[in-house]
């Protein structure tokens, strides 16, 4: 009971640092938090590595594996051992004649036949082998089963005894792989033993390490709340371009479009007096030109009007010449349109003065400066904020102050270093405990290692004696020598082979006792405990609700906890452990020890929504745009502008210098004029035909080629256009920009509260969400870093190591080759005895015929004779003498007699 209070305080003690995700609730803040960096919890290094290779002596564990599972083909019987263990066994023993009970013996019966029929085949052997072994005895002390010590001879007697040697040795070599199979189990059982100390001292520390690295853990978690709590004082220190750059964001989606557009009016109107100076100053550059050309062209007008008037010109009564006719036509038409001589337009343009005066009139109110107020006065936002928020700020440093000491206090409430330096003591006593018992497990393994080595012996003795014995028959053998002159050596290989005999009988019984109880043992202990824990089946048989108590679901919680319905299963903490996951999770120490009732975070979570909420922000002191800007805008509305003919402007801009070609007029004159009779209209007409092409190359080409004039043409263009535009759009405009300020200036001034709690509430779930980054941290390292269990799991896997490969596999394949070897001890019973007649010296022999070379004993049965004496020349007189009858009669228990020449 120590252990398990010892892992009650553990478990207690780990529960210190938890902090319930579930009982927060939060929800996910709707402007991502900056991510935490909480570092890396500090981990100890577990050594136990709980696999385990055989080697080549694996080979030898999956024959004896494939050989169980030809035994006992059938798959777990997970039902059927829940029956038997619900059933307690007992109830089964004492109430055996019940009909349910009746069908579950006969489903063991029916999973265990492969056992039951090797079983009985065991027990067959172990009875008949001594009882034939004593038969067998009992028959030779009265000469029968090979007992008479004679030798039938035969043809192919070399051939017999060739081919029981043959057997005989094979069979050796199958007994010599058994036994060496079982002489390499038990070996390797022996060293495994060692083997398994290295691995209980490697588990017993791990533990150690489990218990001293959990408090550093633990503290670890509990300080970087540090790390969340540093976030939310910086975010709170910089409140101010937090959540007033979020308001002032928020704000500036409005506020922002209506002081843009009061800026581009400000531009505008500075836009427009350029346009008007320029529309000023380039009509003074046309008209200029202009006037020039006006009077040039004055002057050629005038004189045409003079040379028009002359007599020679006025139509007579008679029709005149062809000539004269057609130049009075030419001058009459050319008297018709005289203004088509000069460029007059400009004379007739509006002056644009008065609104370039009412322009400048308005741009004495700064009304960019006003607007960079506005900007200004709106950009201080954050700073107001902050201004605000001072007492905000510290309640919520007081309150996070607070918090960290309860965590820090709390972690002190429970015992933990004391409860883990427990758990330290109990360990080191169960270690000494273990140590203790090395010695008695050594002593007892060198005792049954003697006892394996015991067993192998007296097989290893039959299998010498039966090696030894052909060895002696075949060095002593003599081809020539009679069965009753047989050497020494040959007489003693032929006795080898029967001692081997007889201490096959001896210990052949005892050897299968020792395989059949190994075997029933070993093989279902494989099948039922091995097998089903690798597949995982063992553990849904443990995790059957109200297996071990009808009461309890659950056998772990409610052994620990007293809570047999919580869903903790013997899997599910094996499995856990396996992936090195925390003790905390494995255990499922949350819904134990609950702590939410002391941290009470949902509580924590209303003390900062009510402090963060008490956040009151008033916009009310900025001003968009004063009453001077405004009345500014109006005033530029009323300049005059849009009274400019701007259609009269664009008309004459288009037109060219002179309307007609001055050049084309003066050919078309000279040409007119050479219609004429010589005089002096004829040279009146050329003059000013020069002249005309006097004033085109002095003073319209170069008018036209001037860039001065160019510039001023386009400049009057583009300025006459620009003001047209603006001023159809400046009425509209302005209208627009003072409403938007009225609305910009309206929802800061009343309606930004809403604003306000909107941003107020994003930045409170940033804050939040720090602390919920530490909480979900902190539940991520109670999980999978905090007290990992995975010693655990190694000690269960230990278990499963020196219990399955160590020990079942050692025995399995032990009595695997034992029994192999003893079985075929039957067949070297026969092929010894069979041999055993071609070594040992006889009493009697056969004697023959020597006309007939056979045998008097089978005189009537056939050629069966060793030698013929007639073939060697010598006269047989008892073949005379001596009526044809068995010899055994004639001459009992005595050798043949004597040849010829030895009479």
């Amino acid at each position: 009971m120590a252990w398990k209070a010892g892992l009650l305080l553990l478990c207690w003690g780990l529960t210190s640092a938890e902090l319930d995700v579930q009982a927060m609730e939060l929800e996910p803040p709707s402007s991502p938090a900056r991510t935490l960096d909480f570092g890396y919890v500090p981990a100890g290094v577990y050594e136990t590595v709980a696999h385990y290779e055989p080697g080549p002596i694996g080979i030898l564990f999956h024959m004896v594996q494939a050989f169980l599972y030809v035994v006992q083909p059938n798959p777990f019987p997970e039902d059927l051992v829940i029956k038997v263990a619900k059933d307690k066994f007992g109830a089964i023993q004492s109430e055996y004649q019940k009909p349910e009970n009746i069908v579950l013996t006969l489903q063991v019966i029916y999973y265990e036949m492969g056992f039951v029929v090797c079983v009985l085949l065991g027990v067959l052997f172990l009875v008949l082998m001594p009882l034939v072994g004593l038969l067998f005895c009992l028959c030779r002390c009265c000469d029968n089963c090979g007992g008479e010590m004679h030798q039938r001879q035969r043809k192919n007697a070399d051939c017999q005894r060739g081919l029981l040697a043959t057997l005989l040795f094979s069979t050796c070599i199958v007994i010599t792989a058994g036994i060496l199979c079982s002489y390499a189990a038990n070996q390797h059982l022996s060293s495994q033993l060692k083997q398994m100390r290295r691995l209980v001292n490697s588990n017993l520390r791990d533990l150690h390490t489990f218990a001293n690295e959990t408090p550093t853990q633990i503290d670890y978690l509990i300080s970087q709340y540090s790390t969340a709590k540093n976030q939310v004082v910086f975010d709170l220190d910089n409140i101010g371009p937090l959540l007033g750059g979020r308001i002032h964001d928020e704000l500036g989606k409005e506020v922002r479009p209506a002081l843009d557009g009061a800026l581009n009016l400000a531009g505008a109107m500075h836009e427009t007096k350029e346009a008007l100076e320029n529309v000023s100053m380039t009509l003074e550059v046309l008209q200029e030109g202009a006037g020039k050309l006006r009077f040039n062209l004055s002057l050629v007008r005038s004189g045409l009007n003079s040379s028009l008037d002359d007599p020679v010109c006025a139509v007579p009564a008679q029709p005149p010449p062809r000539s004269a006719s057609r130049v009075l036509s030419s001058l009459s038409q050319l008297h018709r349109e005289p203004t088509t001589l000069w460029y007059a337009g400009t004379a007739r343009l509006p002056d644009v003065t008065p609104q370039l005066e009412k322009v400048n009139e308005a741009l004495k109110t700064d009304l960019s400066g006003i607007i960079q107020k506005g900007y200004t006065s709106f950009n201080d936002t954050p700073a107001m904020v902050m201004n605000q928020t001072r007492n905000v700020v510290e309640g919520v440093r007081d309150m996070l102050d607070g918090i960290g000491m309860n965590i820090t206090g709390f972690s002190k409430l429970f015992p933990v270093h004391n409860s883990l330096t427990n758990f330290t003591i109990f360990i080191s006593h169960s270690h000494s405990r273990i140590e203790d018992l090395y010695p008695e497990i050594d002593r007892y393994d060198f005792y049954r290692w003697v006892a394996c080595i015991t067993l192998c012996c007296m097989v290893v003795m039959v299998l010498a004696f039966n090696l030894l014995g052909m060895l002696c028959g075949i060095l002593g053998f003599d081809r020539h020598a009679t069965p009753t002159t047989r050497g020494c050596i040959s007489n003693t290989g032929g006795n080898l082979l029967m001692a081997g005999v007889g201490f096959s009988f001896i210990f052949s019984w005892l050897l299968m006792a020792m395989v059949g109880a190994s075997f029933i043992v070993g093989g279902n202990v494989e099948k039922l405990v091995c097998e089903p824990f690798h597949t995982k089946q063992l553990f849904k048989v443990l995790d059957t609700p109200h297996l071990i108590m009808p009461a309890w679901k659950n056998f772990i919680p409610g052994y620990l906890y007293n809570d047999p319905e919580m869903d903790l299963t013997v899997e599910s903490f094996y499995s856990n452990c396996k992936e090195n996951r925390g003790i905390y999770s494995a255990l499922h120490l949350d819904k134990i020890f609950n702590v939410s009732a002391f941290l009470n975070t949902s509580v924590f979570t209303e003390d900062m929504a009510r402090v963060v909420d008490g956040v009151k922000v008033d916009l009310r002191g900025i001003v968009l745009l004063e009453t001077e800007g405004k009345d500014n805008l109006v005033l530029f509305t009323e300049t005059g502008i849009g009274d400019i003919n701007y259609a009269a402007y664009l008309e004459e801009v288009n037109k060219r210098v002179t309307l007609v070609d001055l050049l084309s007029f003066a050919k078309e004159l000279d040409a007119q004029s050479d219609q004429l009779p010589k005089g002096s209209l004829q040279t009146s007409l050329k003059g000013y035909a020069s002249t005309l092409r006097q004033i085109h190359t002095q003073q319209v080409l170069p008018m036209e080629q001037s860039l001065k004039y160019v510039r001023a043409r386009t400049t009057l263009s583009q300025s006459i256009r620009m003001l047209q535009t603006t001023s159809r759009e400046l009425p509209s405009k302005v209208s627009t920009v003072l409403s938007t300020i009225e609305a910009a200036q309206y929802l800061i001034s009343y309606n930004a509260t809403f604003v306000v709690s909107q941003e107020t509430e994003k930045y409170k779930q940033i804050l939040i969400g720090y602390f919920q980054q530490y909480i979900n941290w902190v539940k991520a390292s109670l999980t999978l870093e905090v007290a990992p269990c995975k010693p655990f799991s190694n000690i269960v896997d230990t278990m499963e190591i020196v219990a399955c490969s160590f020990l079942i596999d050692s025995m399995n394949t032990f009595w695997f080759g034992l029994g192999g070897a003893t079985l075929f001890l039957l067949p070297s019973v026969v092929l010894a005895v069979r041999l055993s007649k071609f070594y040992r010296r006889m009493e009697t022999e056969d004697v023959y015929d020597d006309f007939e070379t056979i045998p008097m004993k089978t005189m009537e049965m056939g050629y069966n004779g060793y030698h013929s004496e007639h073939i060697r020349g010598i006269a047989n007189p008892v073949m005379r003498s001596i009526p044809a009858y068995d010899t055994m009669t004639r001459f009992p228990r005595a050798s043949a007699p004597p040849r010829h020449a030895d009479w």
